[in-house]
């Protein structure tokens, strides 16, 4: 029986589920990783329907699909190959003090960039991303942002916490730099006077070609550092039902996809993936398009970084 115990797992559904079946540690800092995966189970910020705290276990669950393909259709390299991935798990914190959360959340961030990783970051709600731009501004200065979401997240009259206001915070604080920043899927209202940000709007967005929107976003960014945070309500509902704050009108995973991968070359320093929230999703369509949004994050990362 002893063959039966302690082998390496090629299988699809049986054991632990790690991002991509990639190794779980518990001290991602002395690892020999380029990028770490890390989980954020935090919705306290939500202003709809609440779940995303369950959203890093859903995404891992249904990165298994991608695991077994080796080289990602169309990339051309095999990103495991040339890239040390591990899973060091969620962050832990006291649930109901957000304060707190942010702290945690800059400390080990900043701990992680200090040694020269880089973070899949998985939500979670969009609210995460507002600590996690301050670690990496620690590292990398004023960034450009690049963000996919259905809602600007600019709103200034939401509370200190909340899934609306990040990006009405971070240029205040200096993170980020609106100039140098697009925003891709907005089908909400929003401020446009001031607004700083660059929109292609859904509608603008599903009437262009991939292309096109790619060099949108090439000449805003320029050579800038690069924060791209995907909040999945950018997709259709169609596409993507189990998040918290659906609206329709959304872009396509396709649409999606290509847009990504059209970025290859671009600074990208950080990267996240938030809003899903599986107990509204059917058949895990949300969370593997979350779970290939991020695997395609990673291939940009690499391709810059690594110079494959």
């Amino acid at each position: 029986m002893a063959g039966v115990f302690n082998q390496v797992d090629n299988s699809i559904y049986s054991n632990a589920m790690t991002f991509l079946r990639q190794p779980l540690v518990v001290d991602p800092i002395n690892s020999d990783s380029n990028i770490v995966v890390l989980g954020f189970p935090f919705d306290m910020a939500t202003t709809g329907r609440s779940g995303a705290r369950m959203g890093p276990t859903a995404i891992r669950h249904a990165s298994v699909n991608l695991a077994w393909e080796g080289k990602r259709f169309p990339w051309s390299f095999n990103l495991t190959k040339h890239c040390k991935i591990v899973d060091a798990g969620d962050l832990v914190y006291n649930c109901g003090d957000s304060e707190a959360f942010c702290q945690q959340v800059d400390a080990a961030v900043s701990t992680l960039l200090s040694a020269d990783k880089t973070i899949l970051a998985l939500g979670g709600d969009h609210f995460i991303t507002l600590p996690l731009l301050r670690a990496y501004a620690k590292k990398f200065g004023k960034m450009a942002l690049i963000h996919f979401d259905a809602h600007t997240d600019t709103y200034s009259n939401g509370s200190r916490y909340d899934h609306g206001t990040m990006f009405y915070h971070a240029p205040k604080e200096g993170l980020i730099d609106k100039n140098a920043s697009v925003q891709v899927g907005i089908r909400t209202n929003y401020k446009q006077k001031d607004h700083g940000f660059k929109v292609i709007n859904a509608s603008e967005a599903n009437d262009m070609l991939a292309d096109d929107i790619v060099s949108i976003i090439r000449e805003r960014v320029k050579d800038m550092p690069v924060y791209l945070t995907f909040d999945i309500d950018c997709l259709d509902p169609a596409y993507a039902p189990g998040t918290g704050t659906p609206v329709c009108g959304g872009l396509t995973t396709d649409k999606v996809l290509k847009i990504l991968r059209g970025l290859s070359g671009i600074n990208i320093v950080g990267m996240d993936v938030v809003e899903v929230a599986p107990s509204y999703d059917n058949s895990e369509i949300t969370a593997l398009a979350a779970a290939t949004i991020g695997l395609e994050l990673m291939h940009l990362w690499a391709a810059k970084h690594l110079s494959i």
